[in-house]
């Protein structure tokens, strides 16, 4: 069964950058459209970005600009970068498939974007 683990998070100024891995277990990653998503307290999961096997990526409005999500199949990783940072950033950010995710959640990675 793949496993995900998610790494990276932390406690960042505003305007600050943090980059985010994921690792997934399992010998068929490159084939997956691979996505990360965040959830912040009391809200749902929600879409941040995904990028599929041949490299094309989506991100949703809020983060166009600021944040670049990138794969390495050799490795099976996937990657985050955010840059620019605000406060509403602050979430809990897992990868996954997708959307939508077929694989069972890791533990995420905590950003809290706070002076």
């Amino acid at each position: 069964q793949v496993q995900l683990v998610e790494s990276g998070g932390g406690l960042v100024q505003p305007g600050g950058s943090l980059r985010l891995s994921c690792a997934a277990s399992g010998s068929s990653f490159r084939i997956y459209v691979m996505a990360w998503y965040r959830q912040a307290p009391g809200k749902q999961r929600e879409l941040v970005a995904r990028i599929g096997s041949n490299g094309n990526t989506y991100y949703t409005d809020s983060v166009k600009g600021r944040f670049t999500i990138s794969r390495n199949n050799a490795v099976n990783t996937v990657s985050l970068q955010m840059n620019s940072l605000k406060p509403e950033d602050t979430a809990f950010y897992y990868c996954n498939t997708g959307p939508p995710a077929s694989w069972p959640w890791g533990q995420g990675t905590q950003v809290t974007v706070s002076s």
